[in-house]
């Protein structure tokens, strides 16, 4: 096993960091690798914003579902997928024009296309920061939960239009405890239940009864704060039904609302 498989596979989100701040060398080795990644065209419709300053990440911790450990990181990178500096370079290349003498039809607004190969270049370029970071001795937690509140998330960072911030990465050195200790992976599916030959196989009630097993035996009816009698009732209310993922939907509307413009009633 080489070292980037060793990296790949021991990898686990980290949410107690060392009280240091990450040198300007780590710092530059991670974002250069980031800047890396594979990109569509080579167009690297992404931007991230870097913060350390205390009272940001202060806010943040409060508006990403109240979670203390995000200001004590000593740095943060917002990743924001972002077609706003190339919908703006087009308009200094005039391109409204040259569609126009070219028969070509120009989108005023970027549409659901410019949005997901936008967000693919940006989960990536992410992913090669993690990953960067790991193999430095950084460790990192990814909050989803920048994607809410979006109104308050766009002022803050001074988001454009036509940027959103689809992920943020919570880095800092591993506590020197912690470096001594193996990592503590949680398990995953079977690979099974998630890579398929050829074509995607719908999983039937037996295989999706074999792919939860482990994990409903964590669940203990009766003894839960939601009262679930299983896991999948378990996880609808802590994820996909809590206040956190309504609040979620709300906030991509709001964004979809700015991006596609007049497009999006269309959609609905």
């Amino acid at each position: 096993m080489n070292q980037v498989i060793a990296t790949l596979q021991s990898r686990c989100s980290l949410r107690r960091y060392k009280d240091m701040a990450l040198s300007d060398e780590h710092k530059d080795i991670i974002l250069k690798s980031m800047m890396r990644a594979p990109s569509a065209g080579n167009m690297m419709l992404y931007s991230v914003i870097a913060i350390e300053r205390q009272e940001t990440k202060d806010i943040l911790s409060r508006t990403c579902d109240n979670q203390p450990f995000i200001a004590k990181a000593p740095w943060v990178l917002v990743f924001a997928a972002d077609i706003q500096r190339w919908f703006d370079y087009y308009q200094l290349c005039d391109v409204p024009q040259y569609c126009a003498d070219h028969n070509l039809t120009y989108h005023q607004n970027p549409n659901l296309g410019d949005l997901f190969i936008a967000a693919s270049d940006t989960l990536i370029a992410a992913q090669n920061a993690a990953i960067a970071a790991e193999s430095l001795g950084i460790g990192s937690c990814y909050i989803g939960d920048i994607m809410e509140n979006y109104e308050t998330h766009r002022e803050l960072l001074g988001l454009p239009d036509y940027a959103f911030p689809l992920a943020m990465l919570c880095l800092g050195y591993y506590p020197d405890d912690q470096k001594l200790e193996p990592p503590l992976l949680r398990p995953r599916f079977d690979q099974q239940c998630i890579v398929f030959n050829e074509k995607y196989h719908r999983l039937d009630a037996s295989e999706l009864q074999a792919m939860f097993a482990e994990r409903e035996k964590i669940v203990q009816p009766g003894n839960n704060p939601f009262q679930a009698k299983n896991f999948g009732q378990l996880m609808y209310a802590r994820k996909t039904g809590a206040p956190f993922f309504q609040e979620m939907h709300r906030s991509l509307q709001a964004a979809m609302q700015r991006w596609l413009g007049n497009k999006l009633s269309s959609l609905e």
